[in-house]
């Protein structure tokens, strides 16, 4: 008697389950478990094919991740300076694209706003920038597959200036705005992960499109990497504000991500990027969640996570730039060995800007 009512248990349990896990087929074939996500998947498509020229991890990506962040800090715990993950950027553009830290914004915006008119795309502005930013992180390898929720509502006022942290601002000023958001030290580090897929275009205007790591295509551990080596050079005509040396040619290096590899609160957490792979992109995708629903009720949002590409893996390793060793890590963790990486042979290192599209 007992064996047979385990067993109509486990037998109710199954069926539970799978009432739970139950898809929804939209009218193009693909699945979701809600049905509302199924209106995403032309707006991905056309993204893909024409935003995202057929899915590169190019300049529009770079820019559109870089938009996600500047839109949704807009926020406080503690006072009214935004609505967070809203899309006032995109709507009170002529007031945030001004902002000094949001230089060089205005080209991203502006692109998205002619695609969704083009488009007949009618998603939120909140929700365009973090779908589109979603979408566009998933054309990277190795990049961990971002959560996305569907459902924001128009912005109601431009975000405050002086929320979006500037290169040249101190490692203290930059966690106390960030703690102000909501962020703790370690979630500091682990968006700044978005940097391994990122250019500088108005840092030097004269190198636009130079990236921060050696491997600006792909969602790897380089950038950890090459941030806490010997900056021996600049890439283009000198120190600007919030620059300074780098140690490739070809290679910018902003002030605070120099800083933050090497001050005693980050260093170790910078540091345990290095090499590891699964971790790097595990704490983004969980920084990323956290970032993207800034100033939003959850509870009233639809997660549609599942419209979001599985991106390819990144299977290779960490390693020092041809013609460096250990010995040029400025190494700031005093508890952790930095870790033992191969050097990849050849000439010394020269890295490519990132082309436009």
């Amino acid at each position: 008697m007992a064996l047979k009512l385990l067993a109509s248990l486990l037998a109710l349990s199954v069926v539970a389950n799978a009432a739970l896990t139950r898809r929804v087929a939209c009218p193009d074939g693909n699945r979701v478990a809600n049905e509302a996500c199924c209106a995403l998947f032309p707006v991905l498509d056309v993204l893909q094919s024409d935003f995202f020229d057929g899915g590169e991890c190019g300049e529009e990506v770079h820019e559109s991740l870089r938009l996600t962040f500047h839109d949704a800090i807009g926020f406080s715990l503690h006072s009214n300076v935004g609505g967070g993950a809203d899309g006032s950027i995109a709507v009170f553009d002529d007031i945030e694209t001004a902002f000094h830290a949001n230089g060089g914004i205005d080209d991203i915006v502006d692109a998205q706003a002619q695609f969704k008119t083009a488009n007949n795309i009618t998603l939120s502005p909140g929700d365009f920038i973090q779908f589109a930013g979603a979408v566009g992180v998933s054309n990277c390898p190795g990049a961990p597959r971002l959560e996305f929720l569907l459902g924001r509502p128009p912005p109601k006022a431009a975000a405050a200036d002086l929320t979006v942290p500037e290169p040249f601002d101190n490692v203290t000023h930059i966690l106390a705005r960030f703690k102000d958001a909501g962020f703790d030290p370690s979630e500091v580090v682990a968006l700044l992960a978005s940097h391994t897929v990122a250019a500088a275009d108005l840092v030097d205007p004269t190198i636009p499109g130079t990236p921060f790591d050696s491997t600006p295509f792909q969602f790897d551990t380089q950038f950890f990497v090459e941030t806490q080596l010997k900056g021996t050079l600049f890439p283009g005509n000198g120190a600007n504000q919030g620059e300074v040396m780098s140690p490739l040619h070809g290679e910018i290096r902003l002030q605070s991500d120099n800083d933050l590899a090497r001050d005693p609160r980050t260093a170790c957490l910078w540091q345990a990027n290095v090499n590891q792979q699964s971790h790097m992109a595990n704490s983004f995708k969980a920084a990323m969640a956290k970032l993207a629903v800034l100033g939003q009720n959850t509870r009233e949002l639809v997660d549609c996570s599942d419209v979001i590409p599985v991106p390819k893996p990144f299977t290779g390793a960490a390693r020092f730039p041809a013609g460096l060793t250990r010995a040029d890590v400025q190494q700031a963790c005093d508890t952790t060995p930095f870790p033992a990486l191969r050097t990849d042979p050849g000439p010394v290192t020269s890295v490519a800007p990132v082309p436009p599209s």
